[in-house]
């Protein structure tokens, strides 16, 4: 498969990810401490509501994460990570058949565990660099990727991060990245920049602002813009009134090209995308 073929089509097991348009993926945290949502749906009967309004107000990806990402979060165990989604992962895929699946992990073990149970995509906050083996993994396990961009760990990444091009040096690690993958039969490949992910509030626009480079890359680009806090430091006010600034900036990775908007807030994302085809 060429590069540029994955920008239509993702073949997610029996199901077939269309990306011809840009699609949704809903968040769907099963943490105790994310730094918008988190508790609300750590229990399964919770996360099957949370799921079930994602799902019908027109995700057709939902991103389950069982491991906090925010700035400073501590490391949880793989076997802990696990215990919060094992039972989630089936109940999804028997309620839900039509919709893809993709399981936030920096973990091969959890990735090979969590397609197993019936997940579609990887999606690796660490873009590898966290687990050695993850790359492989993937190769093995022949599914959809997102190859994120990140700047240390989660507990290290928003201490002072410098660059001298903060754009040249992503794309520098998309090439570098997209090269081992390649050389391992890896084919379809989600590109994300990793706002808020070891980048500061300048670094974050100018990644905006230049999606277009990684959107030329031959390769989807998914935008994980949503209530973050390059939102409420721009536009003021807290998370939870982040939602104007969230629509704001997803319609300028729209704009850009993006195909993927990750978001907790999936009617507007819907009436965003509905509203720029007119």
């Amino acid at each position: 498969m060429k590069a540029q073929d994955t920008q239509l089509h993702l073949f997610c097991g029996n199901l077939l990810l269309d990306l011809s348009g840009p699609v949704i993926m809903g968040i769907l945290n099963l943490t105790p401490d994310s730094f918008y949502d988190g508790g609300k749906f750590n229990s399964t009967e919770n996360a099957l509501l949370h799921a079930e309004k994602l799902v019908a107000e027109g995700a057709k990806i939902i991103d389950i994460g069982a491991v906090s990402t925010r700035p400073g979060a501590q490391q949880i165990s793989a076997d802990e990570e696990w215990e919060r989604m094992k039972a989630v992962i089936p109940l999804m895929k028997n309620s839900f058949p039509g919709t893809v699946l993709s399981v936030d992990t920096y973990r091969s073990e959890i990735a090979a565990k969590a397609i197993a149970a019936g997940a579609h995509i990887i999606n690796d906050i660490s873009g590898g660099t966290m687990d050695d083996k993850m790359f492989e993994t993937i190769a093995e396990l022949n599914v959809p990727y997102v190859l994120m961009h990140i700047k240390g760990t989660p507990e290290t990444m928003q201490k002072n991060p410098e660059y001298e091009n903060v754009v040249e040096a992503v794309k520098q690690f998309f090439e570098e990245r997209i090269a081992k993958l390649n050389a391992l039969g890896v084919k379809q490949i989600i590109l994300d920049p990793g706002f808020g992910f070891g980048k500061t509030l300048e670094h974050n626009y100018q990644l905006l602002n230049s999606l277009e480079i990684f959107t030329s890359m031959g390769f989807p680009v998914l935008a994980g813009l949503s209530r973050k806090s390059m939102i409420t430091k721009l536009y003021g006010g807290e998370k939870q009134e982040a939602l104007a600034g969230t629509i704001a900036v997803n319609k300028i990775a729209l704009e850009k090209g993006a195909k993927i908007l990750r978001v907790h807030d999936v009617k507007e994302a819907m009436d965003l995308i509905q509203g720029s085809k007119i």
